[in-house]
């Protein structure tokens, strides 16, 4: 890969200083790397709720936290051996390990800090597996399993959450910090180690293995239900760990260790709610419960099953790509056919030269496109052939059944009826009545691939509660763990979504670094500076990685939410979804893509000798400048594609069927970034990226269009076909019209402030729609209460409102 700062200047000097035969090398060498990566393999990247136990483990701790394990091991064992000498942990049976946890949980209630930290400083070495008595990595996991079980069965995650809560309420610690210039790890200590133990507990007792016994399981079903629900705190645990997020955004508390906080608050979403799999199970028993047909296929299957797009270039392209090599070669500064002279910095503009385009591409953070590797102008080389792996292997056709929903039938027989009859039927789908025979078979077909999203069933059943809240009868709300979250989090969730894009923004590697921007580095910054040019360099190590591993867990959450409130109910997921578009998170996803994508994924920001278990269990070698440099031998860095993935299906969440949305994709220039993110050959990535690429399609000018060929077959190729979706070629769209826009969001608005009054505002409700006591016996049987002044006067208020009035009671009567 070419190096993001080299200027096109500057290699125009460099190409002139070499000899004619190098220069034609080195600018086809050039040319092949800039190309990319048509010629390499598909990345074999398995997309999952989370990387391996190991590597979500190693992820927890930064580098500079390494001296930390062995103060951890010298506080437990000055405990131990206190209480019992010339033993090991690993011997003793499970009544010495219960009664020696019960014992150090006792001393966490001390009132004197140091001594409460010495002891939960053994705790996070019990839950790290008691490393200094094991030979292994293997060994060590084990004991991490069994000592986090045992903690969890005495009581110790209670208690360390009663601690974490007398943390976050500590006014002097967070007055202390904001008056400080430099926050360090010094100042964040308390809280680490109580969120290490947390962390460790929920990470290792969430991952299920074939030998647990039902006892273990009992526990860990029963720690998940306690989890999702308001007992600690009258909240559950995730509304908690949003609050510490939001007073670390707003200032007053920057000592916050938020990657930890962020990882705690991933993990327990994920476990109490479930992960991609469960969802899918959740999305089908659903359907089913709710009488729709299954689905079509399994999301999942499909896409893993999917390989990445490289396409050949045909034969007309071949030979014209050859003339155009020959008219390169001698010099001629004529001007490119339209076709392949598109400057995806004006669409409206197609006379840009070739050479031009190369400058512009050079420039990994401009806003003009790399084209994908398969629309270059070079001819192809053979692809390599891969080694044969197991994979399904789809029968010609498409990956993806189509579908069509019931407002295309609605809108294609509308437009059938007024062209053939001259009169419309309104919402009529079954009256085809003096409609021509083909027009029959199409409705026919259309009616085959019809499918209702939970979602349509939802807003259906929502609209009739809202018209008739009197007969419509009481809605039956299973308090399940994604709605006791969604209550929780509802009074401040636009805070919540504003402080995690905060956040986010400040671990994008686009972002520059500014003066009034939130500091994420208060747990991976050392008290003292680095002094030796080793010690930096594992310092910008640390730090790349900790961001990295930031925008992991804050994609990651976003995802699983709009996912988990989609399922649950349509505008639970539209009102976190408006928030995030209203707090700028599709432009900040858009800048986030707009770097050299490539040098993202394969970056190699991590030092394996230092990662946990591995550092604690051999001997640390010595490192070195060169071996800093060199990282691992990964062919990608899984976490990175796994944000990146995250970030383009929480794009396609924000903007599927949102046309304002939609427009802020094609305003914000996505298409170009969009394109460049094709470069990587990871088959999940490019099917989102074709996704978010065809809805705006039509919005791009038939210039882009004809510009980007290759782009549209791959899209044809990958993406779900919606029946009589005209995507592909810029007819008016009805919903579209951009006076519009704002009315969609505006009455998408009042839905959900409809949908959650109804449902969480009890003391809004309308007194008219109260019961009424229409008995007569039991109204005038009611005790009144009368005021002691009336009492007195009764006989004055007799005389005055009732004997002295004259009343007709023929007219009453009548």
């Amino acid at each position: 890969m070419e190096g993001v700062g080299l200027s096109a200047n500057n290699k125009q000097k460099q190409n002139q200083m070499l000899p004619n035969k190098t220069r034609g090398e080195f600018t086809r060498n050039q040319r092949k790397d800039s190309e990319g990566l048509s010629e390499a393999p598909d990345l074999e990247f398995e997309y999952s709720d989370a990387d391996n136990w190991a590597v979500e483990l190693s992820e927890l701790y930064s580098y500079t936290e390494g001296p930390e394990f062995l103060l951890n091991r010298k506080c437990f064992e000055e405990d131990f051996h206190t209480h019992m000498p010339d033993q090991k942990w690993t011997k003793l049976d499970s009544v010495q390990h219960r009664a020696h946890a019960m014992r150090l949980l006792d001393g966490l209630d001390v009132i004197g800090r140091e001594h409460r930290l010495k002891v939960a400083r053994a705790i996070l070495y019990m839950a790290q597996g008691t490393f200094g008595e094991c030979s292994s990595e293997v060994e060590v996991q084990h004991w991490m399993r069994y000592n986090s079980f045992l903690l969890l069965d005495v009581g110790a995650f209670t208690a360390l959450l009663e601690l974490l809560n007398m943390e976050i309420d500590n006014s002097a610690a967070c007055s202390s910090a904001v008056r400080k210039p430099a926050i360090s790890l010094a100042d964040s200590t308390d809280l680490r180690v109580l969120l290490n133990i947390m962390y460790l507990m929920v990470e290792t007792i969430q991952s299920e293995e074939p030998t647990d016994s039902p006892e273990w399981r009992t526990i860990r079903e029963t720690f998940k239900s306690e989890l999702g629900s308001p007992l600690y705190n009258h909240e559950p645990v995730s509304v908690m760990l949003f609050g510490m997020v939001t007073k670390f955004c707003s200032g007053h508390a920057p000592h916050f260790p938020m990657k930890k906080v962020l990882l705690l608050l991933w993990k327990t979403i994920l476990f109490t709610l479930g992960g991609f799999e469960q969802l899918q199970c959740s999305k089908v028993s659903k359907r089913a419960a709710l009488g729709l047909p299954p689905l079509p296929e399994d999301s999942l299957c499909v896409v893993r099953s999917m390989r990445a797009a490289s396409p050949p270039a045909s034969a007309s392209d071949l030979i014209e790509q050859q003339q155009r090599r020959a008219r390169r070669d001698h010099k001629a500064l004529i001007k490119q056919d339209n076709l392949d002279a598109f400057n995806e910095k004006d669409p409206y503009k197609a006379d840009d030269t070739r050479e031009e385009e190369e400058e512009n591409d050079d420039n990994d953070n401009s806003m003009e496109a790399e084209p994908f590797p398969i629309e270059r102008d070079e001819v192809m080389p053979p692809p390599i052939p891969h080694p044969p792996t197991e994979r399904v292997c789809f029968p010609k056709g498409l990956p993806w059944a189509p579908k069509v929903r019931e407002k295309d039938i609605e809108q294609f027989l509308e437009s059938s009826r007024s062209k053939f009859i001259g009169y419309t039927l309104g919402n009529d789908t079954d009256t085809v009545v003096g409609l021509p025979r083909p027009i029959h078979e199409s409705i026919k077909t259309l009616k085959q691939h019809k499918y209702v999203s939970i979602a349509e069933v939802q807003i259906a059943k929502e609209e009739e509660y809202q018209k008739t809240p009197l007969s419509g009868g009481e809605e039956e709300l299973e308090l399940c763990a994604i709605e006791l979250l969604y209550q929780g989090i509802l009074p401040s969730l636009p805070q919540y979504m504003i402080a995690l894009l905060k956040i986010l923004l400040a671990a994008a590697p686009t972002s520059k670094a500014k003066t009034d921007s939130i500091n994420i580095l208060a747990d991976v910054l050392p008290e003292e500076m680095p002094t030796t040019v080793l010690q930096s360099m594992k310092l910008g190590v640390d730090v790349n990685r900790h961001k990295e591993i930031i925008v992991k867990a804050i994609s990651a959450i976003l995802l699983l939410l709009l996912k988990h409130f989609k399922l649950n109910h349509v505008y639970q997921f539209e009102y976190m979804a408006q928030h995030l578009v209203f707090a700028n998170c599709i432009p900040l996803i858009l800048k986030f893509f707009n770097q050299n994508i490539m040098s993202y994924i394969t970056a190699k920001n991590s030092i394996s000798a230092l990662d946990f278990p591995h550092c604690v269990v051999h001997e640390l070698p010595e490192l070195t400048a060169e071996s800093l440099e060199a990282g691992d031998n990964n062919q990608f860095c899984w976490r990175n594609l796994f944000s990146c993935i995250n970030l383009l299906r929480i794009l396609n969440k924000l903007t599927k069927w949102k046309h304002s949305r939609t427009m802020m994709l094609v305003v914000f220039k996505s298409a170009p970034i969009l394109k460049r993110a094709l470069k990587v050959k990871q088959a999940m990535m490019q099917l989102y990226v074709l996704k978010l690429l065809k809805v705006q399609t039509k919005y791009l000018g038939r210039q882009w269009r004809k510009s980007n060929m290759k782009t549209m077959s791959a899209i044809y190729q990958k993406v779900r076909h919606r029946l009589n979706d005209d995507w592909a070629y810029g007819n008016a769209d009805l919903d579209a019209r951009p006076w519009d826009f704002q009315a969609e969001e505006c009455a998408l608005r009042a839905s959900i402030e409809r949908f959650n009054s109804r449902r969480y505002d009890k003391s809004q409700s309308n007194p008219e729609f109260l019961p009424v006591d229409n008995c007569l016996q039991s109204v005038l049987g009611q005790r009144i209460d009368l005021p002691e002044d009336f009492q007195m006067n009764y006989d004055l208020w007799l005389e005055r409102e009732v004997f002295s009035k004259p009343i007709s009671w023929e007219e009453l009567l009548q």
